[in-house]
C-alpha cells in the first residue's frame, strides 16, 4: 500500500495518541506517582516502555529535545516510580481520558473493540528493526480494555512512524534543530513555542536558521523556499514510505475500515480544544482527512 495511505492513517491515529500529552486525566496520574511537573511526567510516560533508560538514551531516541531538558527529568523520575508503575499509570490515565472525552458508551462499543483488533493487528505487523520506541511499545502486553488496547496499538504505530522519520532526517543530514526549523518554516507549528519547549537556546537556534538560509532552504521571511519545500516533501514522502508496512499487512479492506472507525475519534479530539494551536507534533486539523 502506498505512501498516501500511511499519511492518511497518521492523520487519524496521531490525535488519539496525543491524548497522553494534553489531558488532565493523564497529568493527574503522573502527579500521583510523584513525578514533578509536566516534563518529568512527559519523559517518564513516553520513555517507560524502554525500561529505566538514562537521559542520553531518551535524548537520542526522542531526537528533538536539548539534552539538558531530558536530564532534568531522567533518571530522577525512576526514583519516584519504576517503569512498570509508570506504564500502569499511563494505562489508567488513558482509560480515564478516553472515557471522559468519548463517553462510556463509545469506549465500551463494538466499534471501539473492532478498531482495537484492527489496530493491534497492524501494530504487531510493524517491522521494528532499528526502531527503538516502536519496538519497545510493540513488546508491551495487550491491555484488557479495548479502548486502552486501541490507544496502545496506535501508540506503537505512532512511535514506529516517528522512528522512521528520524532515520530519514539523519539520512538527510538534518539534526534536531534544523529538522524543527524546517517544520516551522512549513507552517506546521509555532517556532518560538517549539524552541522554548524543546529548550534550545536562542543563539543555537539562530545559528541553525542562518545555516538553512545559506543552503537556500529557508528565506529571509522564515518560510520555506522552493528548494526547502522540495526537500521537505522528499522527507515526508520517505517517512510515509517507511511507515507503509503495517497497512500493507492489514490490507486495503482492514485499513479502510480502521480509518472509518478512527475518523470520528480523531475529529472529537481535534474539536475538543485539548490540543493547542501550533503544537509541536503538527497534529493535523482542518475540515477533513485525506482519503484512504
Amino acid at each position: 500500500m502506498g505512501e498516501s495511505v500511511a499519511r492518511a492513517m497518521w492523520e487519524r491515529f496521531e490525535p488519539v495518541h496525543d491524548l497522553v500529552y494534553f489531558t488532565p486525566e493523564v497529568r493527574q496520574v503522573a502527579d500521583g506517582l510523584g513525578l514533578r511537573g509536566y516534563w518529568m511526567g512527559y519523559f517518564a510516560l513516553r520513555a517507560a516502555p524502554l525500561g529505566p533508560a538514562p537521559a542520553a538514551v531518551v535524548t537520542s531516541s526522542f531526537y528533538v529535545f536539548h539534552p539538558d531538558r531530558v536530564a532534568r527529568a531522567l533518571p530522577d523520575a525512576w526514583g519516584h516510580a519504576d517503569p512498570a508503575e509508570v506504564l500502569a499509570a499511563r494505562a489508567r490515565g488513558v482509560d480515564a481520558a478516553m472515557t471522559a472525552l468519548y463517553g462510556p458508551q463509545v469506549v465500551a462499543s463494538d466499534e471501539t473493540a473492532e478498531a482495537a483488533d484492527l489496530a493491534w493487528t497492524a501494530a504487531q505487523a510493524a517491522d521494528t528493526a532499528g526502531r527503538v520506541l516502536g519496538g519497545a511499545n510493540q513488546a508491551l502486553a495487550r491491555p484488557a480494555r479495548p479502548h486502552v488496547a486501541l490507544w496502545q496499538a496506535l501508540t506503537t504505530l505512532r512511535e514506529h512512524r516517528g522512528d522512521g522519520h528520524i532515520a530519514v532526517l539523519v539520512g538527510h543530514g538534518l539534526g534536531p534543530v534544523a529538522a524543527m526549523l524546517l517544520k516551522c518554516a512549513a507552517g506546521e507549528c509555532d517556532e518560538e513555542f517549539q524552541r522554548r519547549t524543546r529548550q534550545w537556546d536562542a543563539e543555537r537556534w539562530e545559528r541553525e536558521k542562518t545555516a538553512l538560509r545559506e543552503r537556500g532552504l529557508v528565506g529571509a521571511d522564515g518560510r520555506l523556499t522552493g528548494a526547502g519545500a522540495e526537500l521537505r516533501e522528499r522527507i515526508e514522502a520517505a517517512t510515509d514510505a517507511a511507515a507503509a508496512g503495517p497497512w500493507a499487512a492489514l490490507g486495503p479492506e482492514g485499513t479502510a475500515r480502521l480509518a472509518e472507525l478512527l475518523t470520528p475519534l480523531a475529529r472529537t479530539v481535534l474539536d475538543s480544544g485539548l490540543i493547542p494551536e501550533g503544537n509541536p507534533v503538527g497534529t493535523p486539523g482542518g475540515a477533513g482527512f485525506s482519503p484512504v
